[in-house]
């Protein structure tokens, strides 16, 4: 932070952690982190770079029947922000929440804030209104955009958010949309000159607590995190076609559409809706060369890859979760692609251990990429013995800086090191075997889940007591959420109403936050087990679970 920052609302800047507190960062290890110059946009490097480069008419983005180019898509990118500017008085430094499905205008939208100099925001779709209103509340937002068929929860969240004060909607007909406003603006706009390290995206990402944590990236993070992970291990290149079932509004997904495709040239086929044929229909379509999605994905086309010509593939990224050997064979044995696992964390943006071709080890997820160092060690910090089972730690270009978090910031910043808060252990070839979280987090599907925030929604509902939300095994999703619950009343799980009852709590949890959180299991129980201090024993529920699946044969013992 030594170069003066283009932020004129410094609100982000001042509610960050002081660089004391930040891991430690080199950017010396590889030549092209050791090249970023101390002042840049990240949208310029992603698109003005590239249409200067001679790729002005070579497709940017592929939906539906649209192709956008990319010197399509820095005029609209540049509309949009002369909209926010001219309009708006849209200042650096200021946030945009974003609010839409996989959409071409998403993505100028974002790159319309870096390249203004704010920060962009993305939000899933399946967010509600108390979700949002958090995001807006700790990010102090004064800004959405939003898809026209999203507006039901942001306008909700508008009535109570006391800091947002501009909604601006696109994909719709109404005569102040964003797409009317953009037709008389012009297709040249004036990047914000800002530092390397100004704050340029906010990821919220579920915590352990139930709050979201606010993770900070830098627009020197998103080109560091594209150089290193697509540079070294998937390397994309100009003219690849890449597609997936991710949502841009999840960082892997965010980073696999924009980051990853553009800074190499490629080509991007957004999927409103992912699903697994989708995807395969889009792979066979446009002849994709490069897939994202995550093992449940992949183990779900799995059904019917065989229907589909999936010759055109090079390269299968599996993100989010493990990666089952038995998927990975089943995968290699119909496409003849080995599928490159990768895993990453919110808070250092994308992938850091991966690994491709013949460095792949099935079963692993890899190693550390270039640019990053990754140790296993015991709770004093102690490197442990190959194969034994420690804490995973990384350092890299990028690192942990949360939003006004100071206490969860100490916990995740140990001696320059970021504490992932993944239990891991690593083989005498350096190879590193995903074993479980530290924490109470549910990996379920690709998504990470709270159980302490479904807790907190269940526990609202008249006839729920007490409840616990823990992660059981499950074929399909790797984990599902569990909820057991001590109900208020006998009368609600009788034998002629438990099934009611249970729709109607997962209903609840729906109707509160996003769909994806709620418990497809619910167990009532009359009591659950507690500490001599009164605390809820996740951990014996976790393991009850366990037994369970390990009897049911879902899972192997001891694995």
């Amino acid at each position: 932070m030594t170069e003066p920052t283009s932020h004129v609302d410094t609100f982000i800047r001042d509610n960050m952690p002081g660089p004391e507190l930040w891991p430690e960062m080199d950017y010396s290890v590889l030549p092209e982190l050791a090249a970023y110059p101390a002042r840049f946009n990240a949208a310029v490097e992603l698109i003005d770079k590239q249409v200067a480069a001679g790729y002005a008419d070579k497709p940017a983005l592929l939906f539906g029947d649209d192709t956008w180019t990319y010197r399509d898509l820095m005029h609209r990118m540049n509309r949009i922000a002369n909209v926010l500017v001219e309009d708006y008085g849209f200042k650096p430094g200021e946030r945009v929440l974003i609010r839409s499905g996989n959409h071409p205008m998403l993505i100028a939208s974002w790159l319309a804030v870096l390249k203004a100099g704010g920060v962009a925001i993305t939000t899933m779709p399946v967010l509600r209104e108390r979700e949002l209103v958090y995001m807006i509340g700790k990010a102090k937002v004064r800004f959405a955009i939003s898809h026209d068929n999203l507006a039901e929860d942001i306008d909700k969240a508008n009535e109570t958010a006391e800091d947002l004060e501009h909604i601006l909607y696109f994909g719709g007909d109404r005569a102040d949309g964003l797409e009317v406003a953009m037709k008389t603006r012009s297709d040249d706009f004036t990047a914000v000159d800002t530092a390397a390290d100004d704050p340029a995206i906010i990821g919220f990402t579920s915590g352990s607590t139930g709050t979201p944590k606010g993770t900070l990236h830098f627009h020197r993070d998103i080109l560091a995190a594209a150089d290193c992970f697509i540079g070294h291990v998937v390397k994309i290149k100009p003219g690849d076609i890449v597609c997936g079932s991710p949502q841009i509004a999840f960082l892997y997904g965010l980073c696999a559409f924009i980051p990853d495709t553009f800074r190499f040239g490629a080509t991007a086929v957004l999927l409103e809706r992912g699903t697994p044929e989708a995807v395969l229909q889009t792979i066979e379509k446009y002849k994709a060369t490069v897939c994202f999605s995550t093992p449940s994905g992949y183990k779900l086309m799995l059904d019917k890859a065989r229907d589909y010509d999936l010759s055109s593939l090079r390269e299968c990224i599996a993100g989010g979760e493990p990666l089952a050997p038995a998927t990975f064979k089943e995968w290699q044995d119909i496409t003849g692609v080995a599928m490159i696992n990768g895993l990453g964390v919110s808070e250092l943006l994308h992938i850091f251990i991966s690994a491709s071709g013949d460095d792949i080890k099935p079963g692993a997820i890899g190693k550390a990429i270039p640019g990053f160092q990754v140790r296993i060690v015991d709770d004093n910090m102690n490197d442990v013995k190959p194969d034994e089972i420690g804490q995973m730690i990384v350092k890299g270009p990028n690192g942990c800086r949360y939003l006004d978090d100071l206490e969860r910031q100490k916990a995740y910043i140990h001696d320059g090191w970021n504490k992932s808060g993944d239990l891991c252990r690593i083989d005498a070839d350096g190879y590193l075997y995903y074993e479980a979280r530290t924490d109470d987090m549910i990996l379920t599907g690709g998504y990470n889940v709270s159980g302490l925030e479904v807790e907190a929604v269940l526990l609202e509902h008249p006839k729920v007591r007490e409840a616990a939300v823990v992660g059981t095994p499950d074929k399909d999703r790797g984990q599902i959420v569990k909820a057991f619950v001590i109900p208020t009343s006998d009368e609600d799980t009788g034998k002629d109403t438990i099934d009611d009852t249970i729709l109607e709590l997962q209903n609840f949890v729906k109707s509160q936050i996003s769909a994806f959180k709620y418990p497809r299991a619910v167990e009532f129980v009359d009591e659950l087990p507690l500490t001599a201090t009164g605390k809820i024993q996740r951990g014996a529920l976790r393991q009850l679970e366990r037994e369970r699946a390990e009897k049911a044969g879902l899972i192997q013992k001891g694995t």
